[in-house]
């Protein structure tokens, strides 16, 4: 069975040279192209491919903007980003949007080949600059957190594990011989200085965080 590929770029000199590369490819077929996002996503739900070739910057709408919603109608369908941008502006979101690889334009011709199959068989394909960008990220990220637990206090860490058992501020109250307004005054604050929008963000904050076994 062939790899049936859809190559989406607004530059017609680009996608007609991978076109002419990937047809002299075996087990590639390249069943469809688009110009911008928007054709991107009408071709997809007509074609159904089994990759798509992605482009992050064209008019009309953009790389991510389309694979987020062709991820979203049609999840069993690879993307992989092909771009002259490798920028963490345009890596993250991009991943996020559901992107499986993210390369380079001046990835090698049989490179190129072979990142698709791998994702085809369901490996991730990053060029070696989007994986640092992925590793800072969520590096970041991890950091963030980390900070955020160290803004409360012991007490308000005692309150959130009780929290992740499950129970209520009266059984808290009691647990840690407070009243239940002193609980209530705790919930709130940890609430706001974590970020969280309510209790059950908060238990599985707690548990992201092994603060419960």
């Amino acid at each position: 069975m062939s790899i049936r590929i859809l190559i989406v770029d607004d530059h017609h000199v680009v996608r007609r040279g991978l076109v002419f590369f990937l047809r002299t490819q075996k087990d590639l077929e390249i069943i469809g192209e688009a110009a911008n996002g928007r054709e991107a996503i009408e071709q997809a739900q007509v074609l159904k491919p089994d990759i798509i070739l992605m482009d992050l910057i064209m008019p009309e709408m953009d790389g991510i903007q389309a694979t987020k919603i062709i991820k979203e109608k049609q999840p069993e369908i690879k993307i992989m980003m092909l771009t002259s941008f490798s920028d963490q502006d345009h890596v993250i979101p991009a991943l996020e949007a559901g992107a499986s690889g993210f390369q380079l334009k001046d990835i090698q011709p049989d490179e190129l080949v072979t990142s698709i199959k791998k994702i085809i068989s369901g490996e991730n394909q990053l060029h070696p600059k989007a994986t640092s960008h992925l590793l800072a990220n969520l590096s970041n990220k991890n950091k963030q957190e980390k900070n955020l637990l160290e803004e409360l206090t012991k007490r308000e860490v005692d309150v959130l594990k009780e929290i992740a058992k499950g129970k209520s501020n009266k059984e808290i109250a009691a647990a840690l011989f407070i009243t239940e307004k002193t609980v209530k005054t705790h919930v709130s604050n940890l609430l706001a200085k974590l970020e969280l929008a309510d209790r059950t963000q908060a238990a599985l904050y707690a548990v992201k965080n092994q603060l419960v076994n």
